[in-house]
Formats: structure tokens, sequence, C-alpha cells
């Protein structure tokens, strides 16, 4: 289906529902272990000192992330090499799959393959899956559509603290990835090729060119401004979302425990999902650098009043978990159509891919840390609000950054280098 045309086709819903079920499931796999991540260490370590405890909760965190970057360089190139549609396929049956074993594992180092290799799913996931839709959905309402189908991310940990709050083993809760790889496996015969990767491919090969690099002279700007943008949300978003339920239950006791970590995932998701549906219409109402500015001051406003004014549980904290996700969703809903749009056809889902995932193995690291430097900092509350000071960073570089017009750029997204 050519993107050039407005009309809504009966394959975009099909491309669309595929890309918002399997996305909406990577919230779900990526919030689960966040949730059950102290009764998941419990259960295969036995008892052993906390400070132990916190290096195999971290290791398991940072695996997981490692994972995802090194999975989205590796489907990008995917991606550019043998199409949209075997990226996006193969990649969903990866960590579906993953993530059922993952609740099959008897031992702790069973349980970080898995969720190495389930991340690398997922890291496909998010670039073929925004690859494909920017190229195959029409312009006129394209920002708008994967803004909505952003939404699902959200979504999907909500469910994760939802699952938690209502099944008690982690194992069962790991099931859950049954449901992404059998959507996998249909979408061999529902999903159709990218008709903008055919039409390069076809260029590339009847004028005999060469791949062009993403580190090619003319693209080392958008390269450095897309991955420092993209990263430096990444790096405060996850060094959050994946100790968050932690920090809960560090400043809240045993008491109603589990309780308080299902509820601030869920939350977490509510906002999320509610930042992500309107983000389309704020990249139409104000620009996209102007609403990644937005979102970088509050969430830096945000984490500064969750992690600093908070040394006991009280409900007011659920309400400024609930602000932080809201610009974390519309941040991603906005990155998402900013990010691929700033390159050709011929490199977009390798340098999309380098985009989203070469800050995230600084986020593997500071979510290893956390763990690692909780009692260095001073408790959770205080190292994550050293790692979320790189909103700070990220607001700068945008602030720097040139103004990009969404309708223009969306425009001439099939661009093509000779």
């Amino acid at each position: 289906m050519s993107s050039t045309t407005d009309k809504i086709t009966g394959y975009h819903w099909i491309l669309f529902a595929i890309c918002f079920i399997v996305i909406g499931f990577a919230g779900v796999v990526s919030g689960l272990m966040s949730v059950y991540l102290p009764v998941v260490v419990n259960s295969l370590m036995g008892s052993k000192d906390a400070l132990q405890l916190n290096y195999i909760s971290a290791y398991i965190n940072a695996v997981f992330i490692f994972g995802w970057a090194f999975g989205g360089f590796i489907w990008g190139y995917i991606s550019d090499k043998a199409g949209r549609k075997k990226a996006t396929v193969y990649s969903i049956i990866c960590y579906g799959l993953f993530t059922v074993l993952t609740g099959t594992m008897p031992t702790w180092w069973g349980v970080v393959l898995c969720r190495f290799i389930t991340g690398f799913g997922m890291g496909g996931i998010m670039v073929a899956t925004t690859t494909i839709m920017i190229e195959e959905w029409p312009a006129k309402s394209r920002a708008v559509y994967i803004g909505m189908a952003s939404v699902s991310m959200p979504i999907g940990i909500f469910s994760a603290g939802a699952i938690n709050f209502f099944v008690s083993s982690w194992r069962q809760g790991f099931g859950v990835g049954v449901i992404p790889l059998a959507v996998g496996i249909i979408s061999i015969w529902l999903l159709k090729e990218s008709e903008s990767w055919l039409t390069e491919r076809d260029r590339v090969s009847n004028n005999n060119l060469k791949q062009v690099s993403i580190f090619a002279s003319h693209h080392r700007k958008e390269l450095m401004v897309g991955a420092m943008v993209f990263g430096a949300m990444l790096i405060g978003l996850w060094a959050i979302f994946s100790w968050l339920p932690t920090w809960v239950q560090s400043i809240a006791g045993e008491a109603d425990a589990q309780e308080k970590r299902s509820f601030t995932m869920m939350i977490f998701g509510i906002g999320g999902l509610t930042g992500s549906f309107i983000s389309g219409w704020v990249m139409n109402a104000i620009g996209s650098r102007r609403a990644l500015i937005l979102c970088y001051t509050f969430c830096a406003l945000a984490a500064f009043l969750l992690f600093k004014t908070n040394n006991v549980f009280n409900p007011v904290i659920y309400a400024e978990i609930g602000c932080l996700s809201f610009f974390f969703g519309i941040s991603q809903g906005v990155l998402a159509v900013y990010i691929p749009q700033l390159f050709p056809v011929a490199i977009r889902s390798t340098a999309t891919g380098f985009c989203f995932n070469i800050c995230r193995l600084f986020t593997g690291t500071a979510v290893l840390f956390i763990g690692i430097l909780e009692s260095f900092f001073g408790g959770y509350g205080n190292a994550l609000f050293v790692f979320s000071l790189v909103f700070v960073l990220g607001l700068i570089v945008t602030f720097l950054s040139e103004e990009k017009s969404p309708q223009a750029s969306l425009d001439n997204v099939a661009v093509v280098i000779d």
C-alpha cells in the first residue's frame, strides 16, 4: 500500500492492529519483570543477603535493555536489507517465544539469558513497526495514528501491573508471551512488504548502487541529534521504570507491597497512555521541537518532586507518577514520528535503530548501577534522581536543535539518495 494516498484501506487497519497489539505486549513484557522482580529474585535465590539480591536484580534488569539495544541495531539492518515484513514478523516471534521460556527457567542465569533474547526481539519490534507504519500509512493522518499506536505501550505497562495484582505466580504471569507469539505467526500471512522499501530495493538493484552508510557525512548531524534527543528520554525513562516498583516497596515496607507495586505500574501506564494518545495532536499543534522541550521540562520537574520530596509512602506519589508518565507518553509518540523521517528509505531502519538504541547501552548501565549503587546514593530515591538529571541534558540538546515541521517532514518520508 502506498503512503502517497490519503485513503485508509482495510490493509492499513490490519497493519495498525498488528502494530498496536505487538507494541502493547512489548509494554506488558517490559513491565512484568519490573513488578515481579522482588518475587522472581527471592524465588530463584532463596534466602540471601540484600546486597547479593540487588546485584542479581540489577543484572536481570540491565541485560534486558542491552538485548533490546543490540536487537535494535541488528533488526534495523535486517529491515533495510531483507525487508520490513521479515524484520517485523521474526522479531515478534522472538520476543513472544522467549517471554514464555522466561517463566520456565529454574535458575537466575537462565532468566538473565531469556531476558536478553526477549529484549533482542523487542528491539526489532520498536524499529520495524515504526518504520513500516511511517512508509505505509497515509501522510495526512500518519502522525496521529502512529501516536495512537504508541498508546499501546503504556496500556501494556498498565496491564503488567494488573497481571501482577491478579496473578501472584510470576511463572504463570510470563505465560502471556503466547499471545504475541501467535500474532507473529499469523502475521506471516497478513503483513505485506513496504512498497517504499520494494521501490528502493529495485532502484538500487537496477542501477548497481552501493548501500549508503548511515555514517556518511551528510547524515551525521541528523544521526547525532536523533540519538541524543531520543537517548536522553530513554535513559531517564528506563532508569525510573525498571526500579520504580522496588523504590515504592523500599519506602512503603512490606505492608500491602504487592498492591502498591501493582498500582504504581498501572498508574504509570495510564499516564503514558493518555500522553501517547494526544501526542500526534500536540505535535501538529505546536511542532515537534516545542513538544519535546515541554516533555523534558516537566519530566525533570516531576522527577525532582517524586524522588526528593518523598521519604515515606503517601498517596500523592501516585499523582506525581501519573504526571511524569504523562509527559513520557507524549515524548514517545512525538519521537516515533520525528526520528524515522530524518532519514531516506535506503537507511531508514538502520539509522532509526541506531538512534533508538545507541543510548540504550548507557541505559542498561544506568539500570545496572542503580541497583549496585543504591547504598552509595543513600537509597533508591536518590539514585533514581541522579540518573533522572539526564532530562536536563535532553532539554538542552532539544533547545539547541532546529525546528522540524511535522507535515513537511512527513510529506518527504519517501525521499531517496541518488
